[in-house]
This record gives C-alpha cells, sequence and structure tokens, in this order.
C-alpha cells in the first residue's frame, strides 16, 4: 500500500491511567493528562481510524495536521460534538458511529463527502444538511429521529438508513429519485405512502413496524427486495406493479392464504415462515411455475407445524424446483 493511501487505525491503550468523572449521573471515563492519538501518524494519512478510546472532543486531535484526510472514523466513543473537522476539505467519508451526538451540525465545508454514518446517537432532528450534496450513503440508525425530513438537496443519495427511531411517516422522499435501498426497521409506521417517486428503489426494508396492510408500492416498478416481517399485514396484495422482485420477507404476520405472486416470475425467495398458512394446494397454483424460486420459508405455519411427519417431502414434492426449505437444503 502506498503511503499516500495509508490507512491508520488506534485503540485505546490498557495501560494509559484513567479516572472515573461521573458527572451527570453518567459512567464517563476520561483519560488522565492531554494525550495525541496521532502523534504516530504521518501527515499525508488519507485514513484515519479512533475506535473506542474514550474520546470526548474532536478538537483535541488537532486534524488540521492531516490536510488529505479523505476518509474519518471515530466509533465507539463519547463525542459530543461534531467540531474540529473544519479544515479536513477532501473528506469523503466521516463515520462517527456510536458516540454521544445530539446535533447535526458544522458540515457545510465538505462538498466531496460521500459517506455519513452518524447511527446509534442521540439526534432528533436531522437537518444542516443542504450542502452535503455528493452524499451517496447516508445513516442514522438507532436514533432519536421522528420526521424524516430536510433531505431535498441530497439527490445522489442511494442509500439511506433510518432503522430503529420513532418514525410514523413515509415522507419528504420526493426528491430523492436515485435512492436504490430505504431501510425503515423499528420504527412506527402503519402504512405505506409517498413512494411514487422512489422508482430505482431496489430495496425496501420495514420490519417491526405497525403495517397492516400492502398498498402503495404501485410506484415501484424497479424493486427486487422487500422485508415486511414482524408487522400485522393480513393479505399478500398490492404487487401488480412489482414485476422485478426477486426476495419477499411476510415472516411473522398475521397472514393465512399464499396469494396474489403467482405473476412473479422472477422470484427466487419467499420467506412467510411464522403465519398462518395451512393448505398445501396454495403452494403449486402460486408458485409452482416460479422457475428461478429456489429459497421458501413456511415453518411455523399450520401446514408444518401439524403435518411435520409429511411436511418436507410434501413442499419438495408440490415445487420441486426449489433447493432450501427453511433451514435446510433439499438435495
Amino acid at each position: 500500500m502506498s503511503e499516500n493511501n495509508q490507512t491508520e487505525t488506534y485503540t485505546s491503550d490498557p495501560e494509559i491511567e484513567e479516572i472515573r468523572n461521573i458527572n451527570d449521573n453518567e459512567d464517563v471515563f476520561e483519560t488522565q493528562g492531554r494525550v495525541d492519538f496521532l502523534e504516530d501518524f504521518e501527515e499525508d494519512t488519507e485514513e484515519i481510524e479512533l475506535l473506542n478510546i474514550r474520546l470526548t472532543d474532536i478538537t483535541s486531535l488537532m486534524l488540521d495536521r492531516f490536510p488529505k484526510i479523505k476518509s474519518l472514523c471515530i466509533r465507539q466513543n463519547l463525542v459530543t460534538k461534531i467540531d474540529g473537522i473544519e479544515s479536513l476539505k477532501d473528506l469523503e467519508e466521516l463515520d462517527l458511529y456510536d458516540n454521544r451526538i445530539s446535533y447535526i451540525e458544522n458540515l457545510n465545508n465538505f462538498p466531496e463527502l460521500k459517506l455519513l454514518d452518524l447511527s446509534f446517537n442521540k439526534i432528533r432532528v436531522i437537518e444542516n444538511l443542504d450542502h452535503l450534496t455528493k452524499l451517496v450513503n447516508l445513516y442514522f440508525v438507532q436514533n432519536r429521529i421522528s420526521k424524516i425530513q430536510n433531505l431535498d438537496n441530497l439527490i445522489n443519495v442511494t442509500n439511506l438508513e433510518l432503522g430503529a427511531n420513532k418514525i410514523r411517516v413515509i415522507e419528504n422522499l420526493d426528491k430523492l429519485v436515485n435512492l436504490e435501498q430505504l431501510w425503515l426497521g423499528k420504527n412506527k409506521i402503519s402504512e405505506f405512502q409517498n413512494l411514487e417517486n422512489l422508482r430505482n428503489l431496489k430495496i425496501l426494508s420495514i420490519q417491526s413496524n405497525r403495517l397492516t396492510q400492502i398498498k402503495g408500492l404501485e410506484g415501484l416498478v424497479n424493486l427486487e427486495e422487500i422485508y415486511m416481517s414482524h408487522n400485522g399485514i393480513q393479505k399478500i396484495e398490492g404487487f401488480e406493479n412489482n414485476l422485478r422482485l426477486r426476495v419477499i420477507d411476510v415472516s411473522n404476520n398475521l397472514l393465512t392464504k399464499i396469494e396474489n405472486i403467482s405473476h412473479l416470475t422472477e422470484l427466487e425467495e419467499f420467506w412467510a415462515n411464522n403465519n398462518q398458512f395451512s393448505d398445501f394446494e396454495e403452494l403449486p397454483v402460486q408458485m409452482g411455475h416460479l422457475k428461478k424460486l429456489n429459497t421458501i420459508y413456511l415453518e411455523g405455519n399450520p401446514m408444518q407445524t401439524e403435518n411435520q411427519a409429511i411436511y418436507r417431502l410434501k413442499v419438495k414434492t408440490l415445487l420441486p424446483q426449489i433447493s432450501q426449505l427453511d433451514a435446510t437444503y433439499v438435495s
């Protein structure tokens, strides 16, 4: 690896003497004295990783010493504020995963930024991202966000992760016309809506929400994978225009009938374990002619729990094209 493309990684040194700071009743550790975590880094370093060193203040790193940094990763630390990075004009990736950041700020000077990861922080509002027009990957997993907003300028984003927040409505995504992956698992969403402009979307994950119906997917003509497990969906429907679907996950719902998927000729995987399917004859009607189908999960349904002696042989006979049934390959 050339000197101009080297990666430097620093993790906590067990020899550093630590003192416990119990301000605000939080279990916070700080290093005693001032330590230069970057003293061994070359000036032309392009990538820096600082993992779990109990860093609280980015400004203490004096990053202006490293003008060529393109990737900065400060994961699993105690950072509360985004600052001290203003001099990094060439920054392309900023990873502040698992810190204590409450506000999105001081990001106006990074025209080349392509990846921003603020997952596992304390952010409540999506804001101050307007200048990051080259962003491609944006991560806000496990924060305290209740509303999708202020993303209109981010037209180059292809991957948006908002899982494990407090979002109730899918909204304000109209301008993200290049979006290919949208992750919304573990929120409080009750219906599909405002998705019609996302014609390039390929992956939609909305597991562990409050869905009861599959409606509102008509505009997602390029959708290839959809994950809807752990909801309250009662009927398989709404896939009339989603002819490119390869993966459907409707496991752990309230479904009683396998239906409305016979036209999905690209389907490869159908995950539907832990529902209420009981009729084996629905299998060949809906999927017998789907030549690309290779994986199906049906365990936890009455057709399996009440017919354990014949279940595997029965499904294999009705769907001879599959190579995997539940977690086991079929010979």
